[in-house]
């Protein structure tokens, strides 16, 4: 089993690209609605404002922020 793809821990399968990327709006809130913690968040709203920083992305992901930090009380 080669582990290398994981030297930081996090899960290469899904990086913010594949996730924010996507053809249309609703495979994006899709990619959006499937991240499982708070470092992938972060990365991903990383990634929006290095590339993109669309208005409507990032508040999709404000939304999951809100959705993980609930979750977690």
């Amino acid at each position: 089993m080669d582990d290398s793809a994981d030297i930081d821990g996090s899960e290469d399968e899904f990086p913010p690209e594949k996730r924010l990327e996507a053809p249309n709006h609703r495979l994006i809130k899709a990619g959006i609605a499937t991240i499982p913690d708070m470092e992938t968040l972060r990365e991903c709203v990383a990634y929006e404002n290095a590339h993109q920083n669309r208005t409507q992305i990032l508040r999709f992901l404000q939304w999951k922020a809100e959705e993980l930090r609930e979750s977690e009380e």
